[in-house]
Order: C-alpha cells, then sequence, then structure tokens
C-alpha cells in the first residue's frame, strides 16, 4: 500500500477508485465499504484509494473555536489506521492536512481540484449523508451530478449493522469509554488494539517491588505513546502483546495520564500505553525491547485509572491488577482473535465518522 500526504506527488495512480472518510478504528462499516470499493476498483482495471484526514476535521474545529470538549475521542492512531486500511487491501492512502484551506474550500473546488485534478476519480463510494466543502455545503446529490457531468461514477453505501445496532465510530467510542472491551470487538471485527515503537520511560517500573512471578527487575513496562490527547479509551486493562516473541504475551496495562506520577516526567504528561508482560521474553534482556513495534490488544478492563499516594500503595495496586489479569485469563473468557463476527443484519443510514 502506498501513503501520500496530500495529492501533489508523481507517485499517485493517474486514476483511481475513492472513498473518503475519517476511518477512526477502521471499524466493520468501513470494512464492508472497503470491500465494495476494491471490487469496483478490480471491475474498472483501477487501483483502490481511501482518502482521510489528519487532524480529524473536529478536531480542527474544536481548536479553532477554543472548545477542547468537541473533539472526539480518538479511537486508534494514524499508525494504527493505515495498517488497518493495508489489511483491508486498499492500494493507496491520501492523507490530507485538514487546515484553513480545506476547510474554506467550495465543494465545486473540491470536486475539481481534488477528486478530479489530483486524485483523477473515476469511481467515487461515499456514505449518503456524505457532506464536503465550506459549511458542509456539499453533498451526495451535488456529487452525483458531477459526475454525470464530468465522467465519474457515484455511489453510495448505507451504513453497517451488528446484531440490530449500527456500527459507526460513535458505537466504537461508546463501547471503548464504558470499558466494554467485547462490545467494542465486535464493532471492529477484532479486538480493540494499540500498536507502535516501545518507547523510553522514566523506568519507574522496575525499581517496584518484586514482580508478580519472582522475577527481580520489579513491574517493568512497555510504553507506547497515544498521540491525540483524547483516546476513546482509558484506565487499566488486561493485555496481549504481540511483537516481542512467537506467541502473544499476557499482561497488564495502563492506558491514560498515570495520575500517581508527575506531569512533568519524562513523557510530557502526554497519554501513554504503559503495559506490564507477566513473562518477559529471555532474549530481549533488559534493553532488547526499544524501539520495536508491537501491538498491544485490550481484552477486558479492569477499572479506571486511580491516584496512589505513594509508590508502596502504586506497588500493591500494580500487584493486585496483575492478579486480577491472571485470572481474567484463568477464567476461559479470553475472546476468540479468529472470529470474523460474520453475522449481520441491514444496513442502515449512519454517518462513517
Amino acid at each position: 500500500m502506498k501513503i501520500f500526504r496530500g495529492i501533489n506527488h508523481p507517485g499517485l495512480a493517474p486514476a483511481c477508485a475513492v472513498t473518503i472518510g475519517n476511518f477512526d478504528g477502521v471499524h466493520r462499516g468501513h470494512q464492508a465499504m472497503l470491500g465494495l470499493l476494491k471490487a469496483e476498483a478490480a471491475q474498472r482495471g483501477i487501483p483502490s484509494c481511501a482518502m482521510t484526514f489528519e487532524p480529524h476535521p473536529r478536531d480542527y474545529f474544536a481548536q479553532k473555536l477554543g472548545k477542547p470538549d468537541l473533539a472526539p475521542a480518538r479511537v486508534g492512531t494514524l499508525r494504527d489506521k493505515l495498517s488497518q486500511l493495508e489489511i483491508c487491501g486498499v492500494d493507496q492512502v491520501v492523507i490530507l492536512p485538514f487546515n484553513e484551506s480545506l476547510a474554506s474550500q467550495r465543494p465545486e473546488d473540491f470536486i475539481q481540484d481534488v477528486l478530479i485534478s489530483g486524485l483523477g476519480a473515476r469511481y467515487v463510494l461515499v456514505g449518503d449523508d456524505f457532506r464536503f466543502g465550506n459549511k458542509r455545503a456539499g453533498d451526495y446529490a451535488m456529487l452525483d451530478n458531477a459526475g454525470q457531468a464530468l465522467g465519474f461514477d457515484v455511489a453510495r453505501m448505507n451504513s453497517y449493522e451488528v446484531h440490530g445496532l449500527r456500527v459507526s465510530s460513535t458505537e466504537v467510542r461508546a463501547a471503548l469509554a464504558a470499558g466494554d472491551m467485547q462490545q467494542a470487538a465486535k464493532l471492529l471485527g477484532h479486538p480493540y488494539r494499540i500498536s507502535g515503537h516501545v518507547v523510553h520511560g522514566r523506568k519507574l517500573g522496575r525499581k517496584l517491588a518484586e514482580s508478580q512471578d519472582g522475577a527481580n527487575d520489579g513491574f517493568r513496562t512497555l510504553n507506547l505513546r497515544f498521540d491525540h490527547w483524547k483516546p476513546a479509551a482509558s484506565g487499566i486493562f488486561a493485555v496481549l502483546v504481540h511483537g516481542l516473541s512467537d506467541q502473544p504475551l499476557r499482561g497488564v496495562a495502563n492506558l491514560g495520564v498515570r495520575p500517581s506520577l508527575d506531569p512533568n516526567d519524562i513523557n510530557g504528561g502526554r497519554v501513554l500505553l504503559e503495559t506490564h508482560c507477566f513473562d518477559w521474553p529471555a532474549q530481549l534482556g533488559g534493553e532488547g525491547a526499544y524501539g520495536k513495534i508491537i501491538r498491544v490488544e485490550l481484552l477486558h478492563k479492569l477499572h479506571d485509572e486511580l491516584k496512589y499516594d505513594s509508590l508502596d500503595a502504586l506497588t500493591a495496586g500494580i500487584a493486585k491488577d496483575c492478579d486480577d489479569a491472571h485470572a481474567f485469563f484463568a477464567s476461559g473468557h479470553t475472546p476468540s482473535h479468529t472470529s470474523a463476527h460474520t453475522e449481520t443484519r441491514r444496513q442502515t443510514t449512519r454517518d462513517r465518522i
């Protein structure tokens, strides 16, 4: 899969079939749309293209208005979005910077400058409530009329429903906010996961009391930065870690701002996913995980983040979290990682944001 920031690149295909959206989480509704896009692209002998935006348009307007509460919680990182789009078989992704220029662009200019001149769009697939351009003045009818006049096909797809529930990023956010990881997995088609490079932290965990399994390196953690300030999920979770050994490693993780630690620490108060693996791969040694790309699946929420008054209390809290995560895995309730959650219902109109 080729990735382009903006539309002024010689490597872009001269023609494509394109769909447009934020694709936060790349949930099952997105996956269905991308499947249709691929089929239409193959029929025309052109590559498939997903156009997305960074930052999220609602992030941009929240910042512009000085109202951070208007910004949506972010389901996934840009890395995870791109990874999932590649899994879905998209040939190229175009990331448009959402800025004042794009926000104020007339819908007619978006069609001509971006879709026609920039992408060479021959087929455009959108949701039937798709809006675009300055003040969201452009809609499906305008796009369809432009397609007839300018020679590209336009199609719309209603949103997806699973067991009677509309699938949208909004519903995924709601499930994650409620700590319902099983529901989130049904909507996503896989366990909720975050990936990234392991970065250095304060190394406080290895200085705490001896870990549950008797190792002498304390509660060693793998630290991933979550770039957005407002993740859709937060708290303490039982997790599986992929990328450090042949088999996934069980562990416990904290996703959030770590209220028991100094906000001026090495990570500058940023949102982190800190994961402690119960069985540390011996071949990694003490420092061997740094720089590696790992994927952490958040399977079960244990509780919200807590603020501890002392390191001793923090140590005891982490030990209890480890016990509770061990109990979760021992219960046999670990969700299947091969289930495609294929049962679906009728499609209904719903935004894809």
